[in-house]
């Protein structure tokens, strides 16, 4: 088990707190990686040496990873790791904005898949965040640092607002939720793409799971990946420490948020801007201009990008499409309408606001940052031209009904999370979806399997391809179904103190009153709820599983025009009239007139539509009678004219109105350019202060480390030559005092304003005139001197004169050392005495 670390400001102290809790035995690897000052050595590897009993070293180029070890980043280096080994690389730059936790977290999640743990603590920014989000794709563990313990809470902040945080808990307790995880016992590995083979209770629990999801979301999940579904569960069930999945079934059936948790765990979107760039470029080299050469007079495109997450893939097909016009000069004959969609409620409200965090920088150019984004607080908000172009939507791709005429579906890395039937009923479904010579893109790791009588290749590798113009019928079109219960058809709303509603005596009072033919009852998706009269000429039922889906059983000739009805009668009062629609019935055709209403009243049947169809007969042509009206003509005569005035005024007035507004426009275009610069420039200043803060505060948190060292060294030393009884002085080069003890001022009369004066300068009890000249002789020859010097008072003392070296072996002084020897004078003069 590999753990990443990430600290930026702050991030020091985290550290420390969290490696002191740590066992030395704990079995895992950690990797530091610290925003470090590139121009200053690194003091990260001495300063955790003393706070865990692991080894502690600064990784080097192809060191091998081993357990019970901390491995640090150098300073202006960025981090990777594969097969084992830590790799080294230069960074892209030495200032400015840089990531390399992101860089390594990516780089981990790869390497280690399942396996990796990332830790994002104290920081200012929001690095960490992007590389989190790889490690949970690859099915790691993420742990963040509660904001409120952190010095600088934006990096933790940032991956909690994400949604990545497994578990949230001070640098202290984190070690605790680790080592819960590591000690854990899985359930066995059962092959779980083969449920044959699956163990009954597995599979049954498993099926539980999915029957519960549905009942509670409404979303079914039973042609999802066993292996995604159950990878996601172990997960789940690693976090509440369940061993078997029976265990967890039991949990989930007596707590909702369990389930809540569990259904956006199966949700984990994982995007980026532009994400594998020879994809994007493909597209804007040959598929989108081909697709524009296919309409020379142009027209105004339609895009699904399905489950989009929080808007990254979507805006990205945005971008291109401006830019491919913009380098063609065709912006005035096309236009782009995307519509993404996403299952996450959550995801969709965040793409619809278009804010994402400064680490975009990492995916997406300067130059396209500078175009299509407006710099806000920790990030970039995406412009309003490319947030027009993109309509966001809530659906569940294999319940709901899909979007028609698209020119462009964008499906990346989707089907991978379904079985092979579900993807079955996909394929066929985009076919249908898309226009003539439309472009599907799929995923990397996605095929069209054997649909190749629907699809061309346009490029294998990108996996793009061109819808070929040869249908399937619809038979073999599985239109999407929902589960709907029959008080969900009979009863939209709860009614209370209400008696029952009659929904037939309603529908029929109402078709008595208005309409008289044929007609359905829908709701807004589509799924039929009543039928009045014979409607066999205009609805079949489709083959194979019972679908009462309006889109699936509408015949040859209403399917189209039927989903613009509905979609339009949604949005007015007024019922949407078709006339003159050719229906195809048995063999034959039949016209007809197709109404589409929304019906308001009564208030049982609110939020649903009635869909009317009308036969239309072979009209009888009559002689019109040539008599003319010359009253009648005049009359509209002078209307017209009248008509002809006042549009010219209107048109008049409308060009004055453009003059004035084009002279605004062009004004304000200035300034925004100026401003933009302005922006731009201090966007670039702001990022560079950033980092070089950040870099600032760690080598302070280092340097506060070391002064505290030398605090603690200093005071030994002075308590260590204290004890010592010796008097010393110490003299720089030019023989100035440096430093003295206090025994020193029993023979120079020194006090502390005396240091940088000249010992010469200084009255001294030694009867020692020649001091200075031998001081000059050590500094000179390195030979240190030592003789027996009295005092005018009978005293007598050792002096010894010895050069200063410093620890690089420079001479930059000279140490005197004066140690009292007058007893053992005495001494010798009572020998000296008695041997007389």
């Amino acid at each position: 088990m590999i753990i990443g670390i990430g600290a930026s400001a702050g991030g020091l102290e985290a550290i420390e707190e969290f490696l002191s809790h740590v066992p030395a035995l704990c079995g895992a690897a950690f990797v530091v990686i610290q925003h470090l000052d590139p121009t200053h050595k690194g003091l990260l590897p001495e300063l955790l040496g003393r706070i865990t009993p692991m080894k502690v070293a600064q990784a080097t180029e192809g060191m091998q990873i081993k357990p019970n070890c901390v491995y640090v980043i150098p300073p202006n280096k960025d981090l990777s790791i594969q097969h084992g080994k830590l790799h080294l690389l230069e960074p892209t730059a030495s200032r400015g904005l840089r990531l390399p936790i992101d860089f390594f977290f990516t780089s981990l999640a790869k390497a280690q898949p399942g396996q990796a743990i990332g830790l994002v603590l104290s920081g200012m920014g929001s690095d960490g965040t992007l590389g989190l989000t790889a490690i949970k794709e690859n099915g790691g563990f993420a742990g963040v640092q509660t904001p409120e313990s952190a010095k600088f809470d934006a990096m933790p902040r940032s991956a909690i607002d994400a949604g990545l945080a497994d578990f949230v808990a001070p640098p202290d307790k984190l070690w605790v939720q680790i080592a819960n995880r590591l000690n854990h016992d899985h359930p066995a590995k059962v092959d779980i793409d083969s449920p044959d083979d699956m163990p009954v209770k597995t599979q049954n629990a498993l099926d539980d799971i999915i029957l519960l999801l549905r009942e509670h979301t409404g979303n079914d999940f039973l042609l999802y990946k066993k292996s995604t579904i159950y990878r996601r569960i172990e997960r789940r069930m690693a976090l509440h420490q369940f061993d078997t999945i029976a265990k967890y079934a039991g949990y989930l059936r007596e707590n909702s948020q369990e389930l809540d948790l569990l259904f956006k765990e199966l949700l984990i979107g994982v995007t980026h801007f532009f994400r594998d760039t020879g994809v994007w470029e493909t597209l804007k080299s040959q598929a989108i201009p081909a697709l524009l050469a296919e309409y020379p007079v142009g027209k105004e495109l339609r895009a699904w990008v399905p489950a989009c997450s929080t808007g990254e893939e979507a805006y990205s097909l945005a971008i291109l499409f401006k830019e491919v016009l913009e380098q063609s000069a065709l912006q005035q004959r096309f236009k782009l309408q995307i519509f993404a969609t996403d299952l996450d409620q959550d995801a969709i409200e965040q793409a619809r606001r278009g804010f994402y965090s400064s680490a975009i920088a990492a995916d997406v150019t300067p130059e396209r940052l500078a175009r299509f984004f407006d710099t806000e607080d920790n990030g970039y908000r995406i412009s309003k031209e490319i947030r027009e172009m993109v309509v966001f939507a809530t659906q569940n791709i294999i319940m709901d009904p899909p979007f028609t005429k698209l020119d462009l579906l964008s499906c990346r890395n989707l089907l991978i999370y379904f079985g092979p039937e579900l993807q079955k009923k996909l394929i066929p479904l985009f076919h249908y979806s898309l226009v003539k010579q439309g472009i599907l893109l799929l995923g990397n790791a996605e095929t069209i399997n054997h649909f190749s009588t629907l699809f061309a290749t346009i490029d294998s590798q990108s996996r793009l391809y061109r819808r070929l113009e040869q249908s399937p019928s619809s038979a073999d079109i599985d239109f999407p179904t929902k589960y709907i219960s029959v008080t969900a058809m009979t009863q939209p709303e709860p009614q209370t103190s209400k008696s029952p509603v009659n929904l037939q005596a309603l529908v029929d009072q109402l078709l008595l009153q208005h309409f008289a033919p044929a007609a359905v009852v829908v709701n807004k998706d589509g799924d039929i709820l009543y039928i009045n009269g014979r409607t066999g000429k205009y609805l079949e039922p489709a083959a194979g599983k019972a679908n009462w889906n309006i889109h699936a059983m509408t015949r040859d000739g209403l399917r189209h025009e039927l989903v613009s009805a509905l979609n339009k009668a949604q949005r007015q009062a007024e019922a949407v009239f078709l006339p003159g629609l050719t229906v195809g019935t048995n063999g034959s055709t039949q016209t007809i007139n197709l109404t589409v209403q929304a019906i308001n009243d009564p208030e049982p049947l609110r939020g649903m539509l009635i869909v009317v169809f009308a036969d239309v007969t072979t009209p009888v042509t009559r002689k019109r009678s040539r008599k003319p009206a010359d009253a009648e003509q005049q009359a509209l005569l002078m209307e017209l004219q009248q008509a002809k005035e006042g549009l010219q005024v209107m048109r008049e007035e409308k060009q004055t109105s453009q003059e004035e507004l084009k002279s605004a426009n062009e004004e304000l275009q200035s300034t925004n350019e100026e401003l933009q610069s302005t922006n731009e420039e201090l966007t670039t200043s702001k990022e560079e202060m950033q980092s070089l803060n950040e870099e600032l505060q760690t080598v302070n948190a280092e340097l506060q480390i070391k002064v505290t060292d030398l605090s603690s060294v200093n005071n030994d030393m002075n308590n260590l030559l204290n004890s010592m009884e010796i008097a010393t002085v110490f003299l720089d080069n030019t023989l100035n005092i440096r430093r003295f003890t206090s025994h020193a001022t029993r023979l120079f009369k020194l006090i502390i304003s005396d240091v940088g004066r000249p010992l010469t300068d200084i009255v001294s009890d030694l009867n020692y005139p020649q001091l200075h000249q031998d001081a000059q002789d050590v500094l000179r020859t390195l030979v240190f001197v030592e003789k027996q010097i009295n005092t005018y008072d009978e005293r007598w003392y050792k002096v010894r004169i010895m050069p200063y070296r410093t620890q690089d072996n420079v001479i930059d002084g000279v140490v005197i050392t004066l140690i009292d020897i007058t007893e053992t004078k005495q001494l010798e003069d009572q020998l000296r005495s008695v041997s007389r």
